[in-house]
């Protein structure tokens, strides 16, 4: 179950910076440059703060609202309660900092699931791999913004 809720971290936490980015490009008010810019460089900085706490947090906090809601649903033995009283939790949790957190821990559980469904058991080997996913997005975001970088110096030097 924790080489899954890892890799359910990695997957999210990604999707979480990259979504955040494109919602709320420029947090700190209006900076003038273009919306895809500002959402590439914004995606680090997103990455940067999110991604530990969802790793840890969402990590513990998913692998807890699975087991209450394991041992509180263990005698009816229907898993769509099991389902239905995990999500409640994990929503719970992800109340800590509204809507960010709330969202956060949303994607986290649809991830989950879907993991869950599509295989029962992941190895520590795919776990460790699945590190590649923000790593990728960290430096294909700073290749965006350093051939952004480029463009506008060379426009401006002509």
């Amino acid at each position: 179950m924790l080489a899954r809720k890892i890799i359910t971290a990695t997957i999210s936490g990604t999707l979480f910076a990259l979504l955040l980015g494109f919602i709320s490009p420029n947090p700190f008010g209006d900076s003038g440059q273009n919306y895809f810019y500002t959402t590439i460089t914004v995606v680090n900085v997103y990455l940067l703060y999110s991604f530990p706490v969802i790793l840890f947090y969402g990590v513990l906090t998913s692998i807890a609202s699975d087991k209450i809601a394991e041992f509180l649903v263990k005698k009816s033995g229907n898993n769509k309660k099991e389902m239905l009283l995990s999500g409640i939790l994990h929503i719970i949790f992800g109340l800590v900092l509204l809507p960010f957190s709330l969202g956060a821990a949303i994607l986290f559980f649809v991830t989950d699931r879907l993991l869950q469904k599509r295989k029962k058991s992941f190895h520590w080997l795919q776990t460790l791999k699945s590190f590649a996913i923000p790593a990728f997005v960290w430096i294909a975001s700073l290749g965006v913004d350093w051939i952004a970088h480029l463009i506008t110096e060379l426009m401006f030097q002509g």
